[in-house]
């Protein structure tokens, strides 16, 4: 079996695979202060309560976009199940044809969902990942990987208006009723949920004004892209395997 590990700014995503299939798949909080230790008897311990055992593991590979993690996730994979992971980074194949003024700046995580969109659906696509920040990954018919856009996340935009605002509470991001907001909670909701969905729209039209085509698909993943999906016409499908996906591709393809 297959261990895929996906470290988030705020989670870290694991995924067992057993050939092709995705048999297992959780997440934990991304903490610093963990030690290798601490992360491996949680992770045991959640793959025990799934029926999969530590020898069952035979391979691992990681993507962070957290660099002080890497050694934490990496000693606990060596000490835990006693296998080296293979790291998403300069030197890993992934296929992808990186057309960024400096490739080596494009994070793991884009890396890997090009990887997978493309190897899924085919181009031209784009790639949103509703994550701590919000991405728009852009890959050519080719599969090449033209460009991203970066954008504030839904949780960070909604954590900085409560924690820069005396009287707005912390809320559960859900699909409101109507824009116009009744009370505290419905107005945030509305803010938030219409504002990404708007800002989508806007960001798409504008990919698709830049490559001068109307046909290209336009694939969601990350915690809240299902939600934000229900307010935005241009979005075609929601894959929230994406990542645990590519990090299987791209590991075969290094194997």
């Amino acid at each position: 079996m297959l261990l895929c590990i996906d470290i988030g700014n705020t989670n870290i995503k694991y995924g067992v695979y057993k050939g092709k299939e995705l048999i297992v798949s959780f997440r934990v909080s991304s903490r610093l202060s963990r030690t290798a230790d601490e992360y491996g008897s949680v992770l045991v311990n959640l793959l025990q309560d799934k029926g999969v055992k530590k020898t069952d593991i035979e391979g691992v590979i990681i993507s962070s976009v957290i660099p002080s993690l890497n050694y934490t996730i990496c000693h606990m994979c060596e000490y835990f199940f006693n296998i080296t992971p293979l790291m998403v980074g300069p030197g890993v194949k992934t296929g992808l044809n990186i057309k960024a003024d400096n490739p080596k700046e494009v994070g793991a995580d884009i890396i890997v969902n090009s990887v997978s969109a493309f190897t899924k659906y085919g181009g031209p696509l784009v790639v949103i990942d509703f994550g701590t920040a919000t991405t728009f990954d852009v890959i050519s018919a080719n599969g090449e990987l033209l460009g991203v856009v970066i954008a504030p996340g839904i949780k960070t935009s909604l954590e900085g208006l409560v924690s820069n605002t005396a009287q707005l509470p912390m809320i559960e991001l859900d699909v409101p009723k109507t824009v116009i907001g009744k009370n505290t909670k419905s107005c945030m909701q509305a803010g938030i949920f219409f504002g990404f969905a708007g800002l989508v729209n806007n960001i798409v039209e504008n990919i698709k004004k830049e490559l001068n085509t109307e046909e290209i698909k336009v694939i969601a993943t990350g915690g809240l892209g299902a939600i934000i999906a229900k307010g935005v016409k241009s979005i075609n499908k929601v894959d929230r395997t994406l990542t645990l996906d590519g990090l299987r591709m791209i590991y075969e393809l290094n194997r």
